[in-house]
């Protein structure tokens, strides 16, 4: 039954400030209590919650069915930075976590996680007007960059509780743009993931679907899919789904045959990356149920990287997996933006596949 505005309107404000809570926790890989806090504090009302030694959390929703068991993987952690070293002068040398261009470091403002609270500082370089014509047109390398915390000395540092090991989070808030279905923040990559599980769960609250759905905000993915093992071997899934950003391809200077995803058209169902050849019957299946429900959908294929399902599907025997993701520009930088509209039709697209995957229909998808 389809909502009327006022029910639609309800939806869309509670699913847009999940995700502003997700998008301005503060968590980079190896440190995620931010995001998972969020994530424990929205679920733990409606599911049975467990954190893995990794530090994943699994939320478990049970359906009328033990098995099959579902697996939602939505990854927790953003990239970011970590103290290396402090210079005499009180400037914070660091080391990127996760992948990085860069050319959009420069001039961002950071926050440094220390042990008294945060710390706001700016990535600074050498001045243009102090570099040589050649010098200028060449991209400064992270090497060459620094944090800059106000600071006068390598004492005036630590007394601000800094120290190396902590991380550095970019400052780039969740907003609303002026066309109010765009939304623009950091972190995007992953956290849009985990609002999907954490919305596709509470929407099955009230609904019979003949299986257990375990929604799992997984750590470490930026830096090799650590989390995605470590969960996967606790819940041994019969199918999982990773809940995922894909590369908006609609902006100058990209081919369609580069990137295929557009903002506004709907979920990206992926056929192929780095780590993933997915189930093919899985795929057709998502399809299938798109076209039954009214739901725009895309194809997305040849991105470079990976995701948790490709370290999932590996699990014990195989796991038949997919990825499902929302169309989103500016990945690993410092901000992005996605259309509120291909967030909700993923969440509709994965309540839906649910709903039809009983123990015959995983049966099915074996080779």
């Amino acid at each position: 039954m389809a909502l009327n505005e006022q029910g639609r309107g309800m939806l869309m404000s509670g699913a847009i400030q999940l995700l502003e809570e997700l998008v301005n926790a503060d968590g980079i890989s190896g440190f995620e209590k931010g995001p998972r806090d969020v994530i424990r504090r929205h679920l733990e009302p409606v599911t049975t919650i467990e954190i893995d030694n990794l530090g994943s959390i699994i939320a478990e929703k049970k359906g009328s069915s033990d098995k099959p068991r579902i697996m939602i993987a939505g990854h927790m952690d953003e990239i970011g930075l970590m103290v290396s070293f402090i210079t005499k002068e009180g400037f914070i040398r660091f080391q990127p976590i996760g992948g990085w261009w860069d050319q959009v470091m420069l001039s961002q403002r950071v926050t440094i996680k220390g042990s008294k609270g945060d710390v706001v500082g700016v990535i600074g370089s050498k001045p243009p007007h102090l570099l040589t014509a050649e010098e200028r047109k060449k991209v400064v390398e992270i090497k060459d960059m620094f944090i800059d915390v106000g600071a006068s000395s390598d004492e005036d540092v630590k007394e601000m509780g800094v120290k190396p090991g902590d991380p550095i989070v970019v400052v780039s808030p969740f907003t609303r743009m002026k066309k109010d279905n765009m939304l623009m923040g950091k972190a995007m990559d992953d956290r849009v993931g985990c609002a999907v599980f954490v919305e596709v769960i509470k929407r099955l609250k009230d609904v019979d679907h003949p299986n257990t759905v375990f929604g799992v905000g997984t750590v470490q993915e930026e830096v090799g899919l650590r989390g995605a093992k470590t969960s996967a071997a606790l819940i041994n899934p019969d199918v999982a789904f990773a809940a995922e950003v894909s590369i908006a391809g609609d902006m100058p200077g990209v081919s369609e045959n580069e990137a295929q995803a557009k903002l506004g058209k709907g979920p990206s169902i992926v056929v192929l990356d780095g780590s993933l050849i997915p189930n093919t019957k899985l795929r057709d299946l998502a399809v299938e149920t798109a076209e039954e429900n009214g739901i725009p959908y895309q194809f997305q294929a040849g991105i470079k990287g990976g995701t948790d399902a490709g370290r999932i599907h590996l699990h014990s025997t195989g796991v038949p997996s997919l990825v499902v993701s929302v169309p989103t520009r500016y990945i690993h930088s410092h901000v992005s933006i996605i259309n509120y509209e291909d967030f909700e039709n993923t969440v509709r697209l994965m309540v839906e596949m649910i709903k039809k995957l009983d123990a015959s229909v995983v049966e099915s998808l074996k080779p």
